[in-house]
Order: C-alpha cells, then structure tokens, then sequence
C-alpha cells in the first residue's frame, strides 16, 4: 500500500488499527470518516482564538447541540471490534477535528466558497455566515482541503472488498431552526422546557442509502445485514428518515463512485450518553458506545470479502 496517512494538528486524527494477524502494511479494509468528530469544547475555543472575526457566546451554543457527540468513540469502537473479530483485518479511523460551526467538512465546498445562510428545512451550508473575515475564510479552506486530501487518500487506500462508513450522530429531536447570526437565540428558545418535547422524537438509528432522487448510494446488503443487527439489538432503525445522502456532502461525492462499498448512518445521540443536555459539552458513556458498536461491528464483519 502507499505511506500510512498521518494526522494533521488541529486538522484530523488518523488511527490505523490492525488485527493480531494483520500485516503491518496491510490496505485497510474498513475506513470509518468521522466529519463531524471536533466534539469537545476545546476543539471549538481553540480554532475561535486562532480567528479574526467576532464569534459570539451564541456560535457555541450551536456547537454543542451540532456537533456528533459520540461518534468519534462509536466509530473506533466499530473498528477495533472488526479487527478483534477478524484478526486479520485492518481498520482506519480519521476524525475531523474542525468544527463545523466554522466550517463543515462533510460538505463538497469549492475554494471561492462564500458564506451563506440558511433557512429552516434545509441543509447547512459549508461555511456559514458568520464568517466574514477574509483572513478567517481562508484559514478555514486550507484547513478543510487539507483534511479533504486526507480522506479522499484514505476512501482511495480501501481495499478492493473493503467497506467505507460515514459515522454520525444526531440531536434526539429534530429541531429546525433557520442558521443565521441569531442562530444561538433561535436555538435556545427551541430548547425551551415548554416547547422542546414538540419537536419530532429521531430514530435511535438512521441509515442514509439513498439520494434525493431515490437513488440507492449503499451497499445494500451491508445495509440489511446492519438494519437487522441492530433490530435484533433492540434499536429502532429508519432509512432516510430524517434526510437522504444529499449532493451537496462529501460523503455523496464518495457513495458515487462506490455505491456498493460505503454506508453512511446516524446514531441517536442520547443512546450514546448518560444524558442528553443541550449547550454543555457531553461525554460518551462507554458501555452505551459499546452497545451501539456490537451490531454495527457485527454486520461490517459478516459483509467483509
């Protein structure tokens, strides 16, 4: 194979985890992008302080209710039961570490890229727009096509037979708020004690196999084998329930050009914690992580060639 991948500070982190058989330069046969895996407060206060422009109190808020609490530990969880299972597997985990508040790395975005708004319903733009400051805008591109280098190199390093997840998690409810500069407003008067129960319960599993169209960017029987795992572990699962694999992601880019080796899912956020709790960072509980990995492990395994 090519030069192992390595991580970039603040950009990503790039595991490999290889089975007790496994060779030491062995292509992985399961690469597992977590895009949206800045999940710390850290993350998010250290990238403002390096900015130019006024990021308001507000902007975190929205980090800790957007960003994928859970799934940089649920996606190393699968990976490491995969490689314990079949010994002579090897797993690649890369983690973004950009928040999406600033940037979002699970989007296609172009290098004249400009901030934009959104109205409720639809999906997040790739840099929103409250990033104003030129100098701001092009630190945040060079760092997102340097993470993109990373991940297209990694979804190319997957072995013919492999398999590619795209690992998200989600808000137990699906509030739809429109993103603008009162996007912290907006959501904790969404949040509020009297009006949060109102918003639509999610999933606790969403697999995300099809394109607006209805096209189908999974591969199927990894998609039914993991529908009844998890069934069979107790999870309520949907299929592009809560949106399809929109255009507009890299993580469609990828599903195109290998529609029978990727499957992209959403786990329901609570299912991996103690307690959900909006505007606060949060914490995976490791045994609720280790739930939600067995099924997903289990059907990765059984699909492997």
């Amino acid at each position: 194979m090519a030069a192992p991948l390595r991580s970039l500070p603040g950009i990503c982190e790039v595991e490999y985890l290889r089975g007790a058989g496994a060779a030491a330069d062995a292509a992985p046969d399961l690469f597992l992008e977590v895009a949206h895996g800045a999940t710390r407060a850290h993350h998010f206060d250290d990238l403002r302080a390096q900015l130019r422009g006024s990021y308001g109190d507000g902007l975190r808020d929205f980090f800790f209710v957007n960003t994928d609490v859970g799934s940089p530990e649920l996606a190393r969880a699968v990976a490491a039961r995969v490689v314990k299972n079949q010994p002579r597997r090897t797993a690649l985990v890369v983690r973004c570490l950009l928040p999406r508040t600033f940037i979002d790395c699970n989007r296609c975005i172009e290098r004249g890229a400009i901030p934009q708004a959104h109205q409720a319903g639809q999906m997040t733009p790739g840099m929103p727009p409250w990033v104003t400051e030129p100098a701001d805008q092009q630190l945040l591109l060079d760092r997102y096509f340097a993470y993109r280098d990373v991940v297209t190199a990694a979804f190319a390093s997957v072995r013919e037979g492999g398999f590619t997840l795209f690992v998200h998690t989600y808000a137990p409810r699906s509030i739809d708020v429109v993103v603008d500069a009162d996007i912290g407003a907006n959501l904790r008067a969404a949040y509020a004690p009297d009006r949060v129960g109102s918003w639509p319960l999610r999933p606790a599993v969403d697999l995300i196999t099809h394109d607006p169209d209805g096209r189908e960017l999974a591969a199927t029987e990894l998609a039914q084998c993991t529908q009844a795992e998890f069934t069979a572990a107790g999870f309520e699962v949907a299929r592009n329930s809560t949106y399809a694999l929109h255009p507009i992601t890299l993580a469609h880019a990828f599903a195109s050009q290998r529609p029978q080796a990727t499957l992209c899912l959403e786990v329901r956020r609570d299912l991996l914690l103690r307690e959900f709790v909006p505007f606060v960072e949060l914490l995976p509980d490791p045994a609720a992580v280790d739930r939600a990995a067995a099924p997903l492990a289990a059907a990765v395994s059984s699909r492997l060639r």
